[in-house]
């Protein structure tokens, strides 16, 4: 089985300046307890140019070895404890998605 990615997409909060002064504290740290990922990256998508509104704001990208290793992760009390806050925190709505990576980092 190929590596999978959990991805968390945050949309555009309703207020930016709050879920940054609490995104690292409150998502990343709990990002970093959830269990068996083998590589975490976190995004802050860039600002437009013209300064319209972005597609989303940040995302989290947590790679596993496979599929059984992301669906076990989630079953886990530091993945509730991230849900949890996640639900505070992503004021403008978030996505979540289960990817199969079809060309893994050499």
């Amino acid at each position: 089985m190929a590596e999978t990615k959990i991805t968390v997409i945050y949309d555009n909060p309703t207020d930016p300046e709050a879920f940054e002064a609490a995104f690292v504290a409150e998502q990343l740290e709990a990002a970093r307890r959830i269990p068996g990922y083998i590589r975490f990256e976190s995004s802050k998508v860039w600002p437009k140019e013209d300064g319209s509104p972005t597609p989303a704001h940040r995302s989290i990208d947590l790679y596993y070895p496979d599929y059984d290793a992301a669906s076990a992760a989630v079953t886990t009390p530091e993945f509730g404890a991230f849900f949890e806050s996640l639900g505070r925190l992503a004021t403008g709505g978030v996505r979540i998605l289960f990817s199969d990576i079809e060309i893994p980092q050499s």
